[in-house]
Protein backbone atom coordinates (compact mmCIF):
# COMPACT_ATOMS: atom_id res chain seq x y z
CA UNK A 1 0.00 0.00 0.00
CA UNK A 2 1.24 3.62 -1.07
CA UNK A 3 2.32 5.96 2.19
CA UNK A 4 -0.68 8.03 2.62
CA UNK A 5 -0.25 10.76 4.92
CA UNK A 6 -4.06 11.47 5.00
CA UNK A 7 -4.57 8.37 7.55
CA UNK A 8 -1.55 9.53 9.98
CA UNK A 9 -2.21 10.93 13.76
CA UNK A 10 1.75 9.51 14.96
CA UNK A 11 4.92 10.51 13.91
CA UNK A 12 7.20 8.18 14.97
CA UNK A 13 11.40 8.57 14.14
CA UNK A 14 14.66 7.14 14.50
CA UNK A 15 17.31 9.35 15.91
CA UNK A 16 20.68 8.51 14.83
CA UNK A 17 21.09 9.22 10.77
CA UNK A 18 17.29 10.21 10.52
CA UNK A 19 16.91 13.05 12.54
CA UNK A 20 20.12 14.17 11.82
CA UNK A 21 22.83 13.63 8.61
CA UNK A 22 25.55 11.44 8.44
CA UNK A 23 27.55 14.29 7.64
CA UNK A 24 27.49 15.13 11.29
CA UNK A 25 29.95 11.98 12.13
CA UNK A 26 28.31 11.33 15.30
CA UNK A 27 27.97 7.27 15.04
CA UNK A 28 31.34 7.17 13.58
CA UNK A 29 32.43 8.42 17.01
CA UNK A 30 30.37 5.86 18.77
CA UNK A 31 31.09 2.97 16.59
CA UNK A 32 35.04 3.69 17.60
CA UNK A 33 34.02 4.23 21.33
CA UNK A 34 32.19 0.68 21.18
CA UNK A 35 35.22 -0.69 19.81
CA UNK A 36 37.41 0.65 22.56
CA UNK A 37 35.10 -0.61 24.89
CA UNK A 38 35.20 -4.29 23.57
CA UNK A 39 39.36 -3.85 23.74
CA UNK A 40 39.47 -3.09 26.96
CA UNK A 41 36.72 -5.54 28.42
CA UNK A 42 38.17 -8.44 26.22
CA UNK A 43 41.62 -7.60 26.25
CA UNK A 44 41.81 -7.95 22.37
CA UNK A 45 43.46 -6.18 19.55
CA UNK A 46 41.04 -3.39 17.35
CA UNK A 47 40.74 -5.56 14.57
CA UNK A 48 39.18 -8.58 16.67
CA UNK A 49 37.32 -5.81 18.97
CA UNK A 50 35.56 -4.16 15.29
CA UNK A 51 34.41 -8.36 14.11
CA UNK A 52 33.31 -9.15 17.58
CA UNK A 53 31.09 -5.48 17.44
CA UNK A 54 29.83 -6.18 13.93
CA UNK A 55 28.47 -10.12 14.53
CA UNK A 56 26.84 -8.84 17.58
CA UNK A 57 24.74 -5.72 16.05
CA UNK A 58 24.09 -8.12 13.48
CA UNK A 59 23.22 -10.98 15.24
CA UNK A 60 21.49 -9.11 18.27
CA UNK A 61 20.49 -5.80 16.87
CA UNK A 62 22.94 -3.49 18.63
CA UNK A 63 26.37 -4.60 20.10
CA UNK A 64 25.00 -4.06 23.85
CA UNK A 65 22.70 -6.74 23.78
CA UNK A 66 25.43 -8.43 22.18
CA UNK A 67 27.74 -7.66 25.24
CA UNK A 68 24.96 -8.29 27.77
CA UNK A 69 23.95 -11.57 26.61
CA UNK A 70 27.81 -13.16 26.19
CA UNK A 71 29.66 -11.12 28.70
CA UNK A 72 26.97 -9.96 30.86
CA UNK A 73 28.38 -6.48 31.27
CA UNK A 74 25.79 -3.55 33.02
CA UNK A 75 24.41 -1.15 30.09
CA UNK A 76 24.64 1.71 31.76
CA UNK A 77 28.14 1.76 31.71
CA UNK A 78 28.33 0.69 28.50
CA UNK A 79 25.91 3.86 27.15
CA UNK A 80 27.68 6.30 29.20
CA UNK A 81 31.01 5.39 27.76
CA UNK A 82 30.10 4.78 24.04
CA UNK A 83 27.80 7.96 23.76
CA UNK A 84 30.44 10.22 25.62
CA UNK A 85 31.14 11.43 22.27
CA UNK A 86 31.32 15.48 20.41
CA UNK A 87 28.22 16.86 19.09
CA UNK A 88 29.86 20.06 17.49
CA UNK A 89 28.91 18.39 13.67
CA UNK A 90 25.40 18.68 14.79
CA UNK A 91 23.93 21.40 13.26
CA UNK A 92 20.87 23.44 14.20
CA UNK A 93 17.67 22.35 12.28
CA UNK A 94 15.46 25.49 11.47
CA UNK A 95 13.86 24.02 8.77
CA UNK A 96 13.62 20.60 10.04
CA UNK A 97 11.89 22.03 13.67
CA UNK A 98 9.31 24.06 11.73
CA UNK A 99 7.93 20.87 9.72
CA UNK A 100 8.05 18.89 12.40
CA UNK A 101 5.81 21.59 14.35
CA UNK A 102 3.45 21.54 11.48
CA UNK A 103 2.73 17.90 11.00
CA UNK A 104 -0.66 16.81 12.64
CA UNK A 105 -0.77 14.81 15.56
CA UNK A 106 1.77 13.20 18.00
CA UNK A 107 5.45 13.28 17.23
CA UNK A 108 7.50 10.18 19.36
CA UNK A 109 11.44 9.16 19.22
CA UNK A 110 12.22 5.74 18.84
CA UNK A 111 15.59 4.93 19.40
CA UNK A 112 18.20 2.20 20.16
CA UNK A 113 20.15 4.69 21.84
CA UNK A 114 19.71 6.10 25.33
CA UNK A 115 17.47 8.95 26.61
CA UNK A 116 20.21 11.29 28.14
CA UNK A 117 22.00 10.62 24.29
CA UNK A 118 19.09 11.36 22.87
CA UNK A 119 18.08 14.52 24.69
CA UNK A 120 21.47 16.12 24.39
CA UNK A 121 21.16 15.42 19.91
CA UNK A 122 17.46 17.11 19.83
CA UNK A 123 18.63 19.92 22.01
CA UNK A 124 22.05 20.53 19.62
CA UNK A 125 19.68 20.28 16.75
CA UNK A 126 16.65 22.55 18.47
CA UNK A 127 14.16 20.33 18.23
CA UNK A 128 13.53 18.70 21.15
CA UNK A 129 10.23 21.13 21.73
CA UNK A 130 9.00 19.12 18.66
CA UNK A 131 8.27 15.98 20.16
CA UNK A 132 6.05 14.38 23.03
CA UNK A 133 7.45 11.35 24.11
CA UNK A 134 10.64 8.92 23.63
CA UNK A 135 11.24 5.40 23.72
CA UNK A 136 14.77 4.43 24.58
CA UNK A 137 16.77 1.15 24.63
CA UNK A 138 16.25 1.34 28.74
CA UNK A 139 12.27 1.23 27.98
CA UNK A 140 12.97 -1.42 25.76
CA UNK A 141 14.79 -3.62 28.70
CA UNK A 142 17.43 -3.64 26.42
CA UNK A 143 15.47 -5.51 23.63
CA UNK A 144 16.34 -2.98 20.95
CA UNK A 145 14.88 -2.76 17.45
CA UNK A 146 14.08 -5.05 15.73
CA UNK A 147 13.25 -7.06 17.95
CA UNK A 148 8.80 -7.22 18.18
CA UNK A 149 9.12 -6.67 21.75
CA UNK A 150 10.58 -2.95 21.64
CA UNK A 151 7.53 -1.66 19.07
CA UNK A 152 4.77 -3.60 21.30
CA UNK A 153 6.13 -1.92 24.07
CA UNK A 154 6.57 1.48 22.48
CA UNK A 155 3.43 1.27 20.69
CA UNK A 156 1.82 0.39 24.30
CA UNK A 157 4.04 2.90 26.77
CA UNK A 158 3.54 5.89 24.64
CA UNK A 159 -0.20 5.25 24.51
CA UNK A 160 -0.32 4.61 20.17
CA UNK A 161 -3.57 2.79 20.32
CA UNK A 162 -4.11 2.79 16.64
CA UNK A 163 -0.92 1.94 15.10
CA UNK A 164 -2.76 1.98 11.52
CA UNK A 165 -2.92 5.59 12.50
CA UNK A 166 0.95 5.75 12.60
CA UNK A 167 4.21 6.16 10.59
CA UNK A 168 7.78 4.87 10.99
CA UNK A 169 10.43 6.70 9.78
CA UNK A 170 13.85 5.01 10.06
CA UNK A 171 17.56 4.83 7.99
CA UNK A 172 17.98 0.76 8.87
CA UNK A 173 15.10 -1.25 6.12
CA UNK A 174 15.67 -4.18 8.90
CA UNK A 175 13.82 -1.98 11.42
CA UNK A 176 10.75 -1.36 9.73
CA UNK A 177 9.49 -5.15 9.20
CA UNK A 178 8.09 -4.79 12.65
CA UNK A 179 6.50 -1.95 12.54
CA UNK A 180 4.84 -3.20 9.46
CA UNK A 181 3.58 -6.36 11.13
CA UNK A 182 2.63 -3.97 13.91
CA UNK A 183 0.03 -2.50 11.70
CA UNK A 184 1.94 0.86 11.32
CA UNK A 185 2.65 2.55 7.86
CA UNK A 186 6.68 2.82 7.11
CA UNK A 187 9.46 4.70 5.28
CA UNK A 188 12.63 4.18 5.02
CA UNK A 189 15.11 6.88 4.61
CA UNK A 190 17.45 5.34 2.05
CA UNK A 191 20.89 6.71 2.40
CA UNK A 192 22.89 4.50 0.46
CA UNK A 193 24.99 3.07 3.19
CA UNK A 194 26.39 -0.24 3.58
CA UNK A 195 24.22 -1.30 6.00
CA UNK A 196 20.91 0.48 5.86
CA UNK A 197 19.66 -2.02 3.55
CA UNK A 198 21.16 -4.97 4.99
CA UNK A 199 17.63 -7.80 5.66
CA UNK A 200 15.76 -5.36 3.84
CA UNK A 201 11.88 -6.51 3.28
CA UNK A 202 10.19 -4.18 -0.01
CA UNK A 203 6.85 -5.58 1.63
CA UNK A 204 7.68 -4.10 4.47
CA UNK A 205 8.24 -0.57 3.33
CA UNK A 206 5.70 1.69 2.07
CA UNK A 207 7.94 4.87 0.88
CA UNK A 208 11.56 5.23 0.00
CA UNK A 209 12.61 8.19 0.16
CA UNK A 210 16.17 10.39 0.57
CA UNK A 211 16.15 13.29 2.50
CA UNK A 212 13.81 14.13 5.30
CA UNK A 213 13.04 17.29 5.53
CA UNK A 214 12.21 17.50 1.63
CA UNK A 215 9.94 14.54 2.27
CA UNK A 216 8.05 16.70 4.96
CA UNK A 217 7.49 19.31 2.84
CA UNK A 218 5.80 16.99 0.30
CA UNK A 219 3.75 15.69 3.38
CA UNK A 220 3.16 19.21 4.58
CA UNK A 221 2.36 20.21 0.86
CA UNK A 222 -0.85 16.90 0.12
CA UNK A 223 -2.15 17.62 3.73
CA UNK A 224 -2.76 21.50 2.60
CA UNK A 225 -5.05 20.23 -0.26
CA UNK A 226 -6.21 17.08 1.24
CA UNK A 227 -6.32 17.85 5.14
CA UNK A 228 -5.36 14.94 8.29
CA UNK A 229 -7.11 11.86 8.29
CA UNK A 230 -9.12 12.21 5.15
Amino acid sequence: MPFDPTRVDTWIFDLDYTLYPASANVFAQIDQKMGLFIENLLGCDAAEARRIQKMYFHDHGTTLAGLMHYHAIEPHAFLDFVHDVDLSMVAQAPRLAERLMALPGRRLVFTNGDAAYAARVLDKLEIAHCFDGMWDIHAMEYRPKPEPSAYAGMLAGLGVSNPERAVFVEDSARNLSPAKAAGMQTVWLDLGSEWGDRAKDDAAIDLVIGDLTTWLDAVLAELAVTGPLG
